[in-house]
Formats: structure tokens, sequence, C-alpha cells
């Protein structure tokens, strides 16, 4: 069952995937994602403006935050475990190894690495961790993601590349979102006076862990812990 499951799927065994290609080749998404992100969250700023009332801005940030990180759970789960499958035919494994890296690169990008991004601009911010204090949330979209990303291995290579095109660039979208409004919702009111630095910054939080979640992890751990598919 499990050999017959990548049947017929073709694989990109000889492609390096190197961290380093897959930066160099995401790079150009997570631009245009930011740039989409600041665009979105320009119009939230002007419209949900009061003089002197932040909080308004606060309590939206921190619903639509809560909204694309949890979006981008399934996303991270998706691309991980398709990533795995065709590598190795490991059921289990991949699983494991998918709902793991989701869920750290998750926390990275939407999360840890924008609270540092804050603290360097000069902001004290507030932590909040959806998977310490939401877990009854976080759960149904991490096993929605690992089922989707099951069923999408067993197409054929050329639905998984339809999926992959686009779902690449709308992870990283979707991150870009979810950091945006995670540090705006936790500290950062005044986002657009330091915009420079907070994009070069949340170029950081979004491109390296979504390629090294999507990619390089999965493929790395099937290769290790998985027999190939052949």
């Amino acid at each position: 069952m499990a050999k017959d499951l990548f049947k017929g799927c073709g694989l990109h065994e000889h492609h390096s995937h190197s961290l380093y290609d897959e930066i160099i080749t995401h790079f150009p998404y997570a631009i245009l994602s930011i740039a989409i992100g600041m665009i979105l969250l320009s119009f939230l700023s002007f419209f949900s403006y009061i003089p002197g009332n932040e909080l308004i801005l606060r309590s939206s940030g921190h619903m639509m935050f809560h909204c694309f990180h949890f979006v981008h759970i399934i996303f991270a789960a998706t691309g991980s475990l398709i990533t795995f499958f065709r590598f190795s035919k490991n059921i289990y494994w991949g699983i494991f190894i998918s709902a793991i890296s989701s869920i750290f690169f998750c926390v990275l990008s939407d999360i840890l690495m924008p609270y540092v991004a804050g603290e360097l601009l000069g902001v004290h911010m507030h932590f909040h961790v959806c998977f310490i204090s939401e877990l009854r949330n976080v759960v149904p979209f991490l096993v929605i993601g690992l089922v989707n990303g099951f069923f999408m291995s067993r197409h054929c290579t050329s639905k998984q590349t339809i999926y992959s095109l686009g779902s690449h660039f709308a992870h990283i979208l979707i991150s870009s979102l979810a950091s945006l409004f995670y540090i705006v919702s936790n500290g950062l009111d005044h986002w657009y006076v330091v915009m420079g630095p907070l994009f070069v910054l949340l170029i950081l939080a979004v491109l390296v862990p979504c390629t090294l979640s999507d990619l390089v992890v999965p493929l790395w751990c099937a290769r290790v812990g998985g027999k190939k598919v052949r």
C-alpha cells in the first residue's frame, strides 16, 4: 500500500535543494509577500485610526494574526508532508516530522522572530504563543494540514506541481501577514515610522523558516530517516 501511494509520481531526487538555492529561489516571493502585507496593514491602520487610541488597531491586529497564523499551520503541514513523501514512503515518520516542523517553524516565523524584531526596533513587545495558550484551536488546523498533505501526495506530479507553485507563494504570503499582525498587535503600534528596518527584518523572519519548513527539513529527514522511493 505504501509503495502504491507514490506510484506514478515523479520525484526530484536529483535537485540539490540546498538551503542557499531555496532561499535564492524564494527571495522574490518574500519581498512581494511582505509588500502586499504592508499594503493591507496600511488600509487596516487607516480605517481603524482614532487619535490617541491605538487599542483598536491592536485588537484588530490580534484577531487578524490568529486567523493567518492558524491558516499558516495548514500550509506548513501540507507542504512539509508533500515534500517528505516525494523522497520517502515512511508514512509515520513523515507525519511526525511534518507535525513537529510545522509547529516549530510557524512559531519561529510568526511569533519568535517578529518578537525579536520588535525588541530590536526599541519596542517592549508582549509575548504570546498560541501553541501554549490556545492548543484547542491549533490542533484542528495542524491535523487538517497533515490530512491535506497526505491526500495531495497521492496525486501525480503534475497536480502536485500546480499545487506547489501556488502554495509556496501563498505560504510565504500568509506567514508575512501573520508576522506583521503579530508585531502590530503586541506592541509596535506605529509600525510605519520604522517601515524600512521592519521590512528587512521580516524578510528574514519569513523567508528562512518557510523555506526550511516547506523543503529543506522534510527532504533531509526523508533521506536520513526513511526509505527512498524507487
